[in-house]
């Protein structure tokens, strides 16, 4: 996977040095040279670069990159206008940091939907949904053991959990399913919501949009979603 990271701050360098060692294409940019020295034999390419400045991103293999991550933390500002930049360069994702709900709802109006918080959300963490495809969240009980959230494969809709067999198959455990419906915030701005199923049993069948929630080995977990 071809990721690029914007801003190279404590949360930044982090999720670039776990996506580079998981085998990622990376590249970090921070507008200063003493971060770039810093972390430049850890990452798999690093650049100065201001990247509030759309001209200097367009210098980025934009098109080419399959995430774009705009971590930058210090300046609100600045990671608004980072993240307006890519998104008018027809990014293909892109995920923006968020420090308050204003900050949220602002990337939320820019259509921005993934969103994520340093403060709840560590960068080994979503390292990890990064290189799982369908992973949407996970809790890692252990170093071998995690629960995670993932979206139904299409292979399994309109199946039960019994026909589909994951203890059976994949020695998997499905603790439940979650729906995600659309509501709208006080500004009018539309946001997904999960809620619970109930506790599956072997009759639950999977519709299209379903999310499993999964107790079972992470050797298990990676063999089952990834393609």
């Amino acid at each position: 996977m071809k990721c690029i990271v914007l801003g190279m701050g404590s949360f930044g360098a982090s999720l670039a040095i776990k996506l580079t060692e998981q085998g990622n294409e990376v590249i970090g940019v921070d507008n200063s040279m003493d971060r770039v020295e810093m972390f430049k034999e850890h990452v798999s390419h690093i650049i100065c670069l201001d990247a509030t400045d759309q001209d200097a991103v367009s210098n980025l293999p934009i098109e080419d990159t399959d995430v774009i991550i705009v971590a930058i933390g210090e300046t609100q500002g600045a990671n608004l206008m980072a993240t307006a930049a890519v998104k008018n360069l027809n990014a293909k994702r892109v995920i923006s940091r968020s420090v308050n709900p204003l900050q949220e709802n602002v990337l939320l109006a820019m259509g921005i939907e993934e969103i994520i918080n340093p403060e709840v959300e560590s960068a080994e963490r979503l390292a990890k949904k990064l290189c799982l495809t369908g992973l949407i969240d996970s809790f890692e009980i252990d170093g071998k053991y995690s629960i995670v959230e993932i979206e139904a494969p299409e292979k399994y809709l309109n199946k039960t959990l019994e026909e589909i067999g994951f203890r059976r198959n994949h020695n998997l455990v499905i603790l439940t399913t979650l729906k995600k419906e659309k509501k709208k915030n006080i500004l009018g701005i539309s946001f997904g919501k999960k809620y619970v199923n109930g506790v599956a049993t072997p009759k639950t069948i999977l519709e299209k949009g379903d999310i499993l929630v999964i107790y079972g080995s992470n050797d298990d977990i990676k063999n089952m979603i990834t393609p």
